[in-house]
């Protein structure tokens, strides 16, 4: 006789199967959208009401410029690698309580983090008394401001509030504010040239944490903007000027993500590659053309860390929220460009949430989600990753002559080898009693400049 227990077991089963049936043949989430911080009181595009020009001042100060030539003149530097460049003499050892500290100074919550220009500091800060942007230049000697540039914009903590690189040459520097207001200004003076609204003149949607997508600026002088709006994707303007020399109309419909836009020669043609959050684009550096975009590589709710431009035609893409790695290989053929896939690895096998990682000497090198520093080639073979006891949370890194500077969350700063035979240390110290110490590091004139949620650092990092 078929008991009480046997019964329940059966409906059990047969529910759980009927439910199990239902999921397979429906999208649970549809109808639904993702809840991330910031999106909830967002106006559509077409709501925007503020200014399109925002009326800015200028302050200046009676501050010395240091005789200095060192440069990290944008994001990851002018090559967009992370890899500094024409320094040495730097140490390899340091003293108890790590590099000397030169100066340190209070900023705004947020990781926008430093450009260096001959003796020059530059960052986008966020005045929460005054509520307006700060762009500011600094000595790269004392940190001292040499001038200040504001502009009322009204922004909510939001995790973080500034969050974006300048990019500056000899002549002018180039901001993106929180709210996507693009900004140029005389690199010695602090001299308005001219502003972009993007949410207001192109539709931008500014992403969910507000704008990370950090200026480039070429070598003709050119400042490269990824609007992803109504109708463009991608456009250059004149720096000087602000005058527009061409736009990429936005033929897949793709929006606006905190990754930056970087270069690429492919088939003998200079390449601007973004990743939008439908996917990858490039782009014709002369005339702007679209010339290939493809969905292999999409992130759902945030793509941050920018695309790794592997040899002549492969493009590693990683990120966050379980979305693992890809490399991707373009093919020319009488069709046009088409994008292949090389390999995917998962998350568990090496990827990185945040930071944009480093190819140095055919070697991949990121802080992978479980926080361990990971090394791999570039097809996707590991070569070694860090111990149990290591774990560098979200934070940056950097490479120079042979030497790999990671930072951890809470400000704890390690200098490795950056060799593909193991994980080789050689000091560690704790430079900022921080907290989320995200801000990507820049390295000029032997100087580090390192910064958390609300302190920016410049260590001395010579050999003395």
């Amino acid at each position: 006789m078929v008991n009480r227990f046997q019964i329940s077991l059966v409906l059990v089963v047969v529910i759980n199967t009927a439910m199990l049936l239902w999921l397979l043949l429906h999208d649970p989430a549809e109808g639904l959208d993702w809840r991330v911080p910031g999106m909830d009181d967002r106006p559509p595009p077409e709501a925007y009401s503020g200014p399109v020009k925002i009326e800015g001042e200028l302050t200046s100060f009676d501050v010395g410029i240091p005789d200095l030539d060192g440069r990290w003149e944008q994001y990851r530097n002018n090559t967009r690698d992370g890899i500094a460049r024409d320094e040495d003499g730097l140490s390899r050892e340091w003293p108890d309580g790590g590099p000397p500290v030169v100066w340190s100074l209070d900023v705004g919550e947020g990781y926008a983090a430093a450009a260096i220009m001959d003796g020059r500091v530059y960052v986008i800060d966020y005045d929460r008394e005054n509520q307006g942007d700060l762009i500011r230049c600094l000595s790269l000697e004392t940190g001292e401001d040499i001038w200040q540039y504001f502009y009322p914009i009204q922004v909510k903590r939001n995790h973080g509030m500034s969050r974006t690189i300048p990019a500056v040459t000899e002549d002018f520097v180039v901001t993106i504010g929180p709210k996507a207001h693009v900004t140029s200004l005389g690199a010695e003076t602090g001299e308005f040239l001219w502003m972009l609204n993007l949410e207001a003149e192109y539709g931008t949607i500014v992403p969910q944490w507000y704008a990370g997508q950090c200026p480039y600026i070429d070598e003709e002088g050119r400042v490269i903007l990824a609007p992803a709006g109504e109708e463009v994707l991608m456009m250059a303007v004149d720096g000087a000027t602000g005058k527009t020399l061409w736009e990429t109309p936005n033929v897949p419909g793709w929006n606006m993500t905190h990754s930056s836009i970087v270069p690429m020669e492919f088939g003998g043609r200079e390449t601007y590659v973004y990743c939008a959050d439908g996917g990858v684009v490039g782009v014709c550096a002369e005339s702007g053309e679209l010339l290939w975009h493809s969905d292999k590589w999409r992130i759902r709710i945030a793509t941050i860390p920018s695309p790794v431009i592997v040899g002549e035609d492969r493009i590693f893409l990683t990120g966050g929220y379980n979305a693992g790695s890809v490399m991707l290989r373009l093919v020319e053929n009488e069709d046009g460009i088409e994008v292949k896939e090389d390999f995917r690895l998962t998350a568990r096998e090496f990827a990185s949430d945040q930071q944009t990682p480093i190819l140095y000497e055919n070697h991949i090198y990121a802080v992978r989600p479980d926080g361990r520093l990971a090394c791999m080639d570039t097809d996707g073979e590991p070569a070694w990753t860090s111990g149990r006891g290591t774990n560098f949370g979200l934070g940056p890194l950097l490479i120079v002559d042979g030497l790999l500077y990671v930072m951890d969350d809470g400000g704890v700063l390690t200098l490795l080898e950056a060799d593909p035979s193991g994980y080789k240390e050689l000091a560690r110290a704790e430079v900022m009693d921080g907290h989320e110490a995200w801000g990507p590091m820049a390295l000029a004139d032997g100087r580090l400049i390192v910064r958390d949620i609300t302190q920016m650092i410049c260590l001395d990092v010579n050999d003395r």
